[in-house]
């Protein structure tokens, strides 16, 4: 019992460890995922929305602590019961999302490993076997090596983590490991190669036949049915390809200047998912940074998925020297974790991206 417990011990702190650490590195990306969570069509707790940040920044730091507490041995009942409890929650929320595919993507290790709602739960699952191993052999968690060193080790790790966090916060993810990162290209990320597999869908024909109700099911082809046709469902059973990027589009007025737009050779975006939203200071820094790059050449563009009626009161107000597109508000959140943020692109490849605190730092020459 003893090696199984310590064997469980070492699997559920390193996995502990390296999931909150990831989800740390991106915690405003964590955020955003548990308000898909907090949302009207999952849990429906929309009051807990404004305080998503804060959620997911102690979930991932409480996340790493218990992983290294556990690791180190330092406080025991604390530790497992905390894992438990945890790893409930989390089972529950998983098997939530994969019954009734409310969220694709539990962000369980962030843009790091993509993990489909049935997979994670799975993984909740193992974890949850393992940590009522270490319920039931709570004995052999010893301090390792000591009880001091765990509450020394615990402590560095509370510095560190806040420390980490302040920085990402404030500035950018330290590793993007999203398909916008630096070095990518938005057209080359958008292709579907030749040959990728294709999705499957399922229809559901309703017939009348003989005064009843038939459904028969297909993947595509109308059915050679003696009866009258009433309606039909569609269901996509099995996924085909999907680019790195997609949703991506730079429209205005219905218009698409996509293409147009990524075949600049000099481009500055600024980012602004939702100028509602978007920090005061961060658009003054951006009109200064966006000004110089006017003058140095640079085509200038704003996007958001705000309308005209948010956009030009904040063009205004900031005099700024460029015009804004319409972009989904998803994809924009997923580009920058700063609002607003900006993006220097030649010729569709991304060469640099800063939070509005680093605008000051924007290249244009």
């Amino acid at each position: 019992m003893k090696y199984i417990v310590n064997f469980s011990r070492t699997v559920v702190g390193i996995l502990f460890i390296i999931s909150g650490a990831i989800k740390l590195n991106d915690p405003v990306g964590f955020s955003f995922k548990l308000e898909e969570y907090f949302g009207a069509d999952v849990l429906n707790l929309p009051f807990l929305t404004p305080y998503a940040l804060g959620i997911a920044l102690f979930l991932v730091v409480f996340e790493v602590l218990l992983g290294v507490m556990l690791l180190l041995g330092y406080k025991r009942k604390f530790t497992v019961w905390s894992l438990f409890l945890m790893i409930v929650f989390f089972t529950f929320l998983t098997f939530y999302s994969a019954y009734f595919n409310k969220v694709t993507d539990c962000g369980c290790f962030g843009d790091a490993v993509k993990l489909t709602p049935w997979e994670s739960f799975t993984k909740d699952v193992i974890l949850l076997f393992l940590i009522l191993l270490l319920f039931a052999g709570q004995r052999y968690i010893r301090p390792f090596p000591s009880g001091k060193v765990g509450l020394a080790g615990t402590v560095i790790a509370l510095l560190a983590c806040v420390l980490y966090a302040n920085h990402v916060l404030n500035h950018l993810p330290v590793v993007d490991f999203r398909p916008y990162k630096i070095g990518a290209n938005i057209e080359e990320g958008m292709i579907v190669p030749e040959g990728a597999p294709k999705p499957v869908y399922e229809y559901s024909w309703k017939f009348r036949v003989d005064g009843e109700e038939k459904i028969i099911k297909t993947t595509g082809e109308y059915p050679s049915v003696d009866g009258e046709f009433i309606d039909v469902e569609t269901e996509e059973i099995q996924k085909g390809y999907e680019p790195p990027i997609h949703d991506f589009t730079i429209e205005q007025e219905g218009e698409d200047f996509t293409e147009e737009m990524l075949s600049e050779d000099k481009l500055v975006m600024v980012i602004a998912y939702d100028l509602r939203k978007s920090s005061a200071e961060g658009l003054q820094k951006i009109k200064e940074a966006t000004d110089r790059a006017v003058a140095d050449g640079y085509k200038v563009i704003g996007m958001s998925a705000s309308d005209g009626r948010v956009t030009q009161p904040v063009i205004d107000q900031y005099k700024l020297d460029f015009p804004f597109y319409f972009t989904d508000a998803t994809t924009l959140k997923t580009i920058v974790r700063s609002n607003p943020g900006i993006l220097k692109l030649h010729s569709g490849t991304i060469v640099q991206k800063l939070h509005f605190n680093d605008a000051e730092d924007l290249e244009t020459r």
